[in-house]
């Protein structure tokens, strides 16, 4: 019984091979012109670009600009971001979310700095195995740092790949996750990895865009399957349909006590992990506001409080749920703060709150109270 054959050798089988070394030309020299000049881009620090590339997985460009330089001032070489406490880290990372990748950045460059001499490996199996490094990150260093033949699939990719083989599996499920890797480490170009990579994707973000693409302007549009053959690009990628976002409600304390606030650090795993928060609770249905509060802060930080006023109600928005956050004024009673639910907790006034790294959503309750007390 013949074999049977892979659905990415079906999917290449749409554009013949000597095709595919037009295209890869045609890309490449588009890229030579069109590339946007970034600041990542114009060094070959394995560092710095293992830092840029960690920043810019799920943050559009223009936000990573504000922080890239930065935080490269803050911590030039890979050993002083590993001897950095990670407050230290969260803080030169606050406000650009996802800070898991702060967490596990940090993480691989102790371990580099420990274990392998400070040095980055070459190899993109040698740095799969540091903890803290995914399949992306390897392959993005491998390639852009060292030039090795190993493909990058990030979301522009998906998109440009799965416009230009008419591949009709949603990027999202696993089939189609393992299909789109495969169609681009075959389609990559052997020995100019680091600019192909970096073509792929500079085609997504300019040109192949989610909505709305700009076909007529397009390198690949002789070469692309759906632009050939569909009536709408844009139809690419397949999507999954998603289930409506899961909504809570939240109270939040604003616990006074001397002048100071009460804040505690969130555990250093898990959503948020290692950034500081004014303290609350998810409220049940049907619950006050008032009685929720009181019960959470006795639980979590085991002190009494009187609540107060509201200061401010705020919607906020993260991956996989959202949420209403009612943000009360509360007074402390008694009771020495525990860290029952946290790694530790502060009284600070509200001028050091800038010190600390807190969410987003807490620093527009931080905005808010700034405000109301005309705080510089």
């Amino acid at each position: 019984m013949p074999r049977p054959i892979p659905d990415s050798q079906i999917h290449l089988d749409r554009i013949s091979p000597a095709r595919r070394r037009a295209l890869q030309q045609k890309l490449l020299q588009w890229y030579a012109v069109a590339r946007r000049d970034v600041p990542w881009r114009r060094q070959r620090d394995p560092y710095a670009i293992w830092v840029s590339e960690v920043m810019l997985q799920q943050t559009q460009t223009a936000k990573v600009l504000e922080y890239y330089e930065p935080f490269l001032r803050r911590f030039p070489t890979l050993p002083t971001l590993a001897q950095a406490p990670l407050d230290d880290v969260l803080k030169a990372w606050e406000g650009m979310g996802y800070y898991a990748r702060a967490r596990h950045l940090h993480q691989a460059a102790q371990y580099v700095s420990a274990s392998l001499q400070g040095e980055l490996p070459r190899d993109y199996h040698a740095l799969l195995a540091i903890p803290g490094i995914g399949p992306y990150t390897a392959a993005a260093i491998a390639s852009i740092a060292f030039n090795r033949d190993h493909a990058v699939v990030d979301g522009n990719v998906e998109r440009v790949l799965s416009r230009l083989f008419r591949v009709t599996v949603p990027p999202a499920e696993s089939r189609g996750k393992q299909l789109l890797r495969a169609l681009a480490q075959a389609l990559l170009k052997s020995g100019q990895a680091r600019d192909w990579n970096q073509a792929v994707m500079e085609l997504g973000a300019l040109v192949c865009t989610p909505r709305r693409p700009a076909c007529g302007q397009c390198p690949a549009k002789n070469y692309c399957c759906a632009y050939n053959h569909l009536r709408d690009p844009a139809r690419l990628p397949a999507r999954r349909r998603k289930p409506p976002l899961p909504h809570h409600h939240l109270v939040v304390g604003l616990i006074w006590k001397e002048g100071r606030l009460l804040i505690d650090q969130r555990p250093a795993r898990g959503l948020l992990g290692g950034l500081w928060e004014f303290p609350g609770a998810t409220l049940a249905q049907g619950e006050r506001h008032g009685t929720a509060l009181r019960r959470a802060l006795r639980r979590q930080l085991a002190v009494d409080t009187k609540v107060g006023r509201n200061l401010i109600t705020l919607e906020h928005g993260y991956t996989h749920f959202r949420v209403t956050l009612h943000v009360y004024h509360c007074f402390h009673l008694r009771g020495e703060p525990q860290a029952v639910h946290c790694q530790r907790w502060k009284w600070v006034r509200p001028a050091e709150l800038r010190n600390y790294a807190f969410s987003t959503a807490n620093r527009r309750i931080i905005a808010a109270l700034t405000k109301e007390l005309g705080v510089a």
